[in-house]
């Protein structure tokens, strides 16, 4: 509700025009005032008010009809705009909305509603900081869940199946630390398989030969690593912060391979220990030698060409520095080589934006880490967000968008603000606008859907009202428009999650405010959540909750 008292809808001389369509008092231009009115469907969840200028009504849920209560000058204008929206659903004025000259009373106004979108909480707890349940390793369960983490890394592969690894949290036991266990979910049986790495925290690495699979290799225990899919559906990890091959803790840059059909790993490149420098060789040349720096929280895309791209990070630079990133790498899995495309081989770069919506070889984002990353249908790269460096080189939460032409080699700063720690603009909810901001915040997670649309949720940013903290807001991106939409969730920080019935979709239900969260687009284009660092129905903690949002 919108906290205004409900005002009489329909009612003697009123009611009759707007269910007769027809005017009580003939509708001549000659009358001295007119009313307006019209029909609405699809309004289920609650109420949406409409206006006229300053005049305003309430239309309940389950209406077919309305007309404001009040009537309008003869031969004056009008706008009839939506200027609160039910809670779980978006409502438009469709058709009759306006008018130069009111001639009579107007009846013919059509609002439609429809459902935008609701969460599902579909299986883990809605408590924090819960236990792994493994149950018997490669055998899928209903009972089996992975244990309440943050920081994982995750995969599709094609048969539509979710992958998760390691992260911070919690073990078979209730021991909190990095994972190295690799789970499998199917969407369509709702269960979950531990397919293989330990139950327990702080595993080291086992990395065997470099370039020959093996049932005994696997990646130590760790968080924040990057994460691919290639073309022929194999599973693709590099770095992260975690353990090594003698169980040292650091920043990592190795670079495995996971098979699904046979269940094995492969150690392909990089080092088996932990805080190595870059080693950048000469821009936009590949080369045996080359090889990114440990680091965790990088952002990752894969081109249609079966290349793999890592951009940025926190870790180490060319002189074995450590610092926020903002180096370009491509890796071609044909010739097991590494490229330096652009940005810096030092540590905490400001950025350089140019001038909007303009490409150019001088643009470059940032350093940065915890960025989110997508690939649009003609294989260019977005970049949005993160913690690091705007344009004035001050440290902090950003908003900036970016897109990269593999093409053309140039950057272009699309949109956010060239500074950082920028509040969210909001606007209305379920409805995009130019002036609509996403708020500046690092470690959301960011879905493509089938239409080309980006989704993000949550992460630790800037609410509507400037404060810092976890967020739990979901929003829609439109390439073609360049506008944003705030679509569910609050507009301020440390929400608890609504989660309703298991299993059963809710206008009201949202997972909590969280950070470093996982997440996948299933078979259906519909977004899966995994996880994260926030905020169950009770408390914060690590979660390991599994939510599906069915977009409109």
């Amino acid at each position: 509700m919108n906290g205004r008292s409900s005002k009489p809808l329909l009612n003697g001389c009123l009611m009759a025009a707007a269910l007769a369509l027809v005017a009580c008092h003939g509708g001549s231009s000659s009358s001295s005032s007119d009313t307006i009115g019209g029909t609405i469907s699809g309004l289920t969840a609650g109420s949406v008010e409409l206006a006229n200028g300053s005049a305003t009504v309430t239309v309940a849920a389950g209406a077919t009809t309305w007309v404001f209560p009040n009537s309008f000058a003869a031969n004056s204008s009008y706008a009839v705009t939506v200027v609160a929206q039910p809670a779980g659903e978006l409502c438009e004025v469709t058709s009759g909305g306006s008018g130069a000259t009111l001639t009579g009373n107007v009846s013919d106004v059509t609002v439609v509603c429809s459902d935008y979108g609701q969460w599902i909480w579909e299986v883990g707890l809605n408590t924090v900081n819960a236990s792994g349940a493994y149950g018997t390793q490669g055998a899928a369960s209903a009972s089996n869940a992975p244990g309440a983490r943050y920081a994982a890394s995750s995969w599709t592969d094609r048969a539509g199946d979710f992958w998760l690894f390691g992260g911070v949290g919690y073990d078979a036991t209730g021991g909190a630390g990095s994972l190295n266990d690799l789970w499998q979910y199917s969407p369509s049986t709702g269960e979950w398989t531990w397919v293989s790495g330990g139950s327990a925290d702080g595993a080291a690495g086992v990395y065997g030969t470099e370039g020959a699979a093996s049932a005994g290799n696997m990646p130590g225990a760790r968080y924040a690593a990057s994460s691919w899919t290639d073309t022929s559906g194999n599973l693709w990890l590099f770095g992260g912060y975690g353990y090594d091959a003698t169980g040292g803790v650091g920043r990592l840059n190795d670079l495995w391979r996971y098979t699904p059909g046979t269940n094995e790993w492969t150690w392909i490149s990089g080092g088996s220990a932990d805080n190595a420098a870059g080693v950048y060789g000469t821009q936009g040349t590949p080369s045996a030698g080359n090889m990114p720096g440990a680091r965790y929280s990088a952002s990752t895309w894969t081109d249609a060409s079966g290349n793999l791209w890592l951009f940025g990070g926190y870790g180490y630079d060319s002189t074995g520095t450590v610092g926020d990133l903002n180096d370009l790498w491509r890796y071609s899995p044909g010739t097991n080589q590494w490229t330096w495309i652009s940005g810096g081989s030092a540590h905490n770069a400001a950025g350089v934006y140019g001038t909007q919506d303009a490409a150019s070889a001088g643009n470059v984002p940032g350093a940065r880490q915890a960025a989110n990353a997508w690939t649009d249908s003609s294989g260019n790269l977005w970049l949005f967000g993160g913690y690091g460096y705007g344009s004035t080189g001050a440290l902090g939460y950003l908003n900036d968008l970016w897109q990269y032409s593999p093409v053309t080699t140039e950057w272009t700063w699309i949109s956010g603000s060239s500074a950082d720690d920028a509040s969210g603009v909001y606007g209305t909810q379920g409805t995009a606008a130019a002036g609509n901001v996403l708020g500046a915040r690092q470690a959301a997670v960011a879905w493509l859907d089938p239409s080309g649309n980006v989704w993000i949720f949550g992460g630790y940013g800037y609410d509507s009202t400037a404060d810092l903290g976890a967020l739990n807001d979901l929003w829609q991106f439109s390439p073609s428009t360049k506008q944003w939409t705030w679509v569910n969730g609050g507009s301020g920080d440390y929400a608890s999650g609504d989660y309703g019935t298991q299993g059963t979709a809710s206008t009201s239900g949202a997972p909590g405010a969280r950070q470093a969260a996982n997440a996948w687009i299933g078979p259906s284009g519909h977004l899966w959540l995994f996880g994260g660092a926030g905020y169950g129905s009770i408390g914060n903690g690590y979660l390991n909750d599994l939510w599906q949002f069915v977009p409109p």
